[in-house]
């Protein structure tokens, strides 16, 4: 058996200073292979509906990792990331079209997977996975899946103007909204960065600059964790907020 990776997680998330009820969802998990699992997912479709579709994502992955004791290669492990959050996807779905009270519910999903010297990346929605390195310096890993986030793409908008849009919210994928789920899934070298993976809530009121300064303090992980929170919602709190985070041991 392998020895499980040593290191330090925190997972968090707070009703913010607006919203009347909390929707998203964040969990870490590690197995003894040493395998780290990390999600964060933002409930759509208001109050109960994105309360119970993030709570079903995350649920079932859970569930699907604590069942799945090790993986043979990086390639196992992207494979059992794609039939594992497909199976969330429809039970999202499922839930929704036995119920016209939950009709059109769906979530954000964000997803890391550090196995041995890989990170896997999975993302539906706009909830957001980050890499910060050692020298405090944040890269994103993962692409918005909205409206406005499109058309800067394709040109019919410019970058400067997406932020204050009033399109910028609309999604255009989101886990459980129908039968087949459009994943982006990408795989990066892992060397021990710290991994964050966070709702809207906490990016759309912190720059990057401000979450690479508290990454960088000398705290435990779980003040750092606490401090995002704290300052998004200093600076607003304009919604839920979900933060998930881990640290290789060094």
């Amino acid at each position: 058996m392998k020895k499980a990776r040593m290191g330090s997680f925190c997972y968090r998330t707070d009703r913010g200073l607006v919203r009347m009820t909390n929707e998203d969802q964040a969990l870490v998990l590690i197995n003894n292979s040493g395998s780290v699992f990390l999600v964060v997912a933002d409930g759509i479709g208001g109050q109960a509906q994105g309360d119970l579709a993030s709570k079903i994502a995350v649920d079932t992955l859970a569930e699907e990792f604590r069942n799945k004791t090790s993986f043979w290669s990086a390639l196992d492990a992207r494979n059992w990331l794609l039939r594992s959050i497909r199976k969330a996807n429809k039970a999202v779905f499922n839930e929704a079209q036995s119920n016209k009270q939950y009709k059109d519910m769906g979530t954000t999903l964000v997803v890391a997977l550090v196995h041995r010297r890989r990170l896997i990346v999975a993302n539906i929605g706009d909830s957001r996975a980050y890499l910060c390195d050692f020298y405090h310096q944040m890269k994103r890993l993962t692409e918005d899946q909205t409206f406005v986030d499109y058309l800067v793409k394709v040109g019919q908008l410019d970058p400067e103007a997406k932020e204050v849009d009033p399109r910028r919210h609309v999604l255009v994928n989101a886990l459980g909204v129908s039968l087949a789920a459009s994943i982006d899934i990408k795989s990066y070298r892992y060397r021990g960065e710290t991994i964050l993976l966070c709702s809207d809530g906490l990016y759309n009121n912190i720059t990057e600059a401000q979450l690479a300064d508290i990454i960088s303090l000398h705290e435990n992980i779980e003040v750092r964790a606490e401090k995002m929170i704290e300052a998004a919602n200093i600076n607003g709190g304009s919604d839920n907020i979900a933060v998930a985070l881990w640290e290789d041991e060094v």
